[in-house]
C-alpha cells in the first residue's frame, strides 16, 4: 500500500483545495491502474495553529517540539506518509507563513524524531526519507511566485532526503504552477475550468500529471527496496522506507 498525504497550505477553502483535490484523486487512479493500493489523505492548515521555530534544540533530544500547537499532528503524518503532495498559493512571491514554519520545524526537528522513531537503530544522522514530495502553487497573477515557491519545496524534499517529482512537460518543468488570470475569488479555477480557460486546463492536467508520477515513483521505490532488501538493511539511511514496507506488509 502506498499512502500519501495532500497538505493544503491555503488558510481559506478555495483554489489551492480545489487543485488538491483534483490530485488526491489523480493520485487514486495510480492505483487502479497499477495494481496497487493507495490510500489519500487530505490535510489543510485552515483554521490550524502552527508557529514558528524558536531554535531551542529540545526536539534534538526529546523527538518532539516544544511548542504545543498543531504542528505534531501534521509531522506525524508526514512520517508515516510515501508520498506529500503540497498544494500552495503565493503569498508575497513565497509559500504562507504557516506552512514555512512547518518546514523549518519539521526539517530541525528530523534528527530527534527518527531516534524516537527508530530506538534501536544507532544512529549518527538523520535516515534518508525516501519519500516522494510534489508541489502545485497557484497565485493571482502570473509570474508572481509560483516558480520561487516550487524552489523551496524542491529544495525541501532534498533536505528530508526525499526525491521531488514533477509531471510531464511541456506543461510541467518543476512542478505544477499556475494563475487565476487576475480573479480573486475562491472558485476561480474551477469556474474557469467550466468555461474552458485554456491556461486554467494546463494547471488542472500538471496537477494531476504530477500527483500521479509522485505515486507511480513511491510505487516503483518500493518495488525496488523489495528486491534489494538485503542491500539496505545494511545501510541504516534507508531506514524509513524500510520501515514503512514492513509496516505495510499484508496490506
Amino acid at each position: 500500500m502506498i499512502k500519501v498525504l495532500g497538505i493544503c497550505a491555503s488558510p481559506r477553502n478555495g483554489n489551492s483545495k480545489y487543485l488538491l483535490e483534483e490530485a488526491l484523486s489523480s493520485a487514486k487512479q495510480v492505483g487502479q491502474d497499477w495494481g496497487c493500493k493507495v490510500e489519500t489523505e487530505y490535510y489543510s492548515i485552515r483554521g490550524k495553529k502552527i508557529g514558528g521555530c524558536i531554535a531551542c534544540d529540545y526536539c534534538q533530544t526529546k523527538g518532539v517540539c516544544v511548542l504545543k500547537d498543531d504542528f505534531e499532528e501534521l509531522a506525524e503524518k508526514f512520517m508515516e506518509a510515501d508520498v506529500v503532495i503540497y498544494s500552495i498559493p503565493v503569498y508575497h512571491m513565497g509559500m504562507p507563513a504557516q506552512l514555512k514554519a512547518f518546514i523549518d520545524r519539521l526539517g530541525n526537528s528530523m534528527y530527534g524524531r527518527c531516534k524516537r522513531y527508530y530506538p534501536n537503530v544507532q544512529l549518527k544522522f538523520a535516515p534518508r526519507g525516501m519519500r516522494t514530495i510534489a508541489c502545485i502553487t497557484q497565485g493571482l497573477h502570473a509570474f508572481s511566485g509560483q516558480e520561487h515557491t516550487m524552489t523551496q519545496i524542491m529544495n525541501h524534499a532534498m533536505l528530508m532526503g526525499s526525491l521531488y517529482i514533477t509531471g510531464d512537460k511541456w506543461q510541467s518543468y518543476i512542478g505544477a504552477g499556475g494563475w487565476t488570470s487576475n480573479d480573486a475569488s475562491r472558485d476561480a479555477l474551477e469556474k474557469q475550468m467550466r468555461e474552458g480557460l485554456y491556461d486554467a486546463e494546463i494547471l488542472l492536467n500538471c496537477t494531476r500529471t504530477t500527483a500521479r508520477r509522485a505515486v507511480e515513483t513511491a510505487i516503483i521505490l518500493h518495488n525496488g527496496a523489495k528486491a534489494c532488501l538485503k542491500n539496505m538493511e545494511r545501510e541504516i539511511v534507508y531506514t524509513p522506507l524500510l520501515e514503512r514496507i514492513k509496516a505495510r506488509k499484508g496490506e
